[in-house]
């Protein structure tokens, strides 16, 4: 609502954050409504048809928040590495382009793994070890050898998660080294206490993830209750914490937020001596 109402917040920094909360809110609608019905109503059944459906969009929103990130870190790395050509490089037309690409990109992998998994004959039990529906989980009930299927998924889950990761690590090392050169203590520890949370965010993103993709397709075996854990982790933690982080921390944000709350706060009618 800020973002819409208020036209100082319609630059390149927040178009990504607002593409980062809708990816967020899509992602978390698409699994927390089965992680819901599964351990609070103990509906734990979800049609063959409705597993793939959900499939989809479990791996295509997270591919979307991956790309996204890697922007906002691109965003970053520019303004504070490239000060004086920010404005020309960052346009709001560029950055449109790139969150654009963003949402297109991802589509392109959860649609070629549901096609070559939805035909695979499922004899095996009906039933996976996980919260929802994902490509991992389904095609492990297949009765033929998953080789064939999993490889790709496997290059494709770690192309758009290593490669924006690898952008991610390369932007902030850079802001990293340009602060340390240029700026003063001050400076310095204010740079760090606004990227470091961005990071460990980052890392709760990528690494369980990167984690759960590896051991399911090479074969190490451990507790169903650990996997889980690593599986909430990285599903309910960043899109829980994304908006604490990119938003409620930003000094425009708050201003606007305490504005917003004091103008609210007039228009709330007092009750003095049982009068209006």
């Amino acid at each position: 609502m800020l973002f819409v109402t208020t036209k100082s917040l319609q630059k390149p920094v927040y178009y990504c954050i607002i593409n980062l909360v809708v990816g967020d809110v899509l992602f978390s609608t698409t699994t927390l409504s089965k992680i819901i019905s599964r351990y609070w109503f103990q509906d734990g059944t979800i049609s063959f048809l409705g597993c793939f459906v959900q499939m989809f969009f479990v791996h295509y929103f997270g591919s979307v928040c991956s790309v996204i990130l890697a922007v906002i870190a691109i965003d970053r790395y520019a303004a504070i590495c490239y000060p004086l050509q920010y404005h020309s490089i960052m346009t709001n037309q560029n950055i449109l382009i790139l969150l654009f690409g963003s949402w297109i990109l991802g589509l392109l992998g959860p649609v070629a793994m549901v096609i070559r998994a939805y035909p695979l004959p499922y004899c095996a039990e009906h039933t996976i070890i996980h919260c929802y529906c994902d490509h991992v989980s389904i095609t492990t009930l297949a009765c033929i050898d998953r080789s064939l299927y999993s490889i790709p998924a496997l290059i494709y889950a770690f192309a758009i998660l290593l490669v924006p990761f690898a952008v991610i690590i390369f932007s902030y090392c850079s802001i990293f080294l340009a602060v340390m050169q240029i700026s003063g203590t001050q400076g310095k520890m204010k740079t760090f206490s606004t990227c470091s949370p961005q990071l460990i965010i980052i890392a709760l993103f990528f690494l369980p993830r990167l984690f759960n993709y590896l051991s399911g397709n090479i074969g190490i075996k451990f507790s169903t209750d650990l996997r889980l854990v690593i599986i909430m982790m990285y599903s309910v933690l960043p899109p829980m914490i994304n908006p604490l982080i990119y938003c409620l921390r930003t000094e425009e944000v708050k201003k606007l937020l305490n504005i917003s709350i004091l103008q609210n706060m007039h228009h709330i009618p007092v009750r003095v001596n049982g009068l209006d």
